[in-house]
């Protein structure tokens, strides 16, 4: 989960481990853009389908 800023370096280059709650504060918020996303796409698909 790199791609989530879950390990790599900060910006003065050192390596920064996230601990165990800043994990989950990222993963609650990647799951609340996920769910906003979805809820947009099923909306879309219905105004595709004219189910206004």
């Amino acid at each position: 989960m790199c791609g989530n800023n879950m390990c790599g370096e900060n910006i003065h280059g050192m390596r920064h481990f996230l601990t165990k709650e800043e994990k989950v504060e990222i993963l609650k918020e990647y799951k609340k853009n996920l769910e906003t996303e979805a809820k947009a796409v099923g909306e879309r698909i219905s105004a595709i389908e004219g189910n206004n």
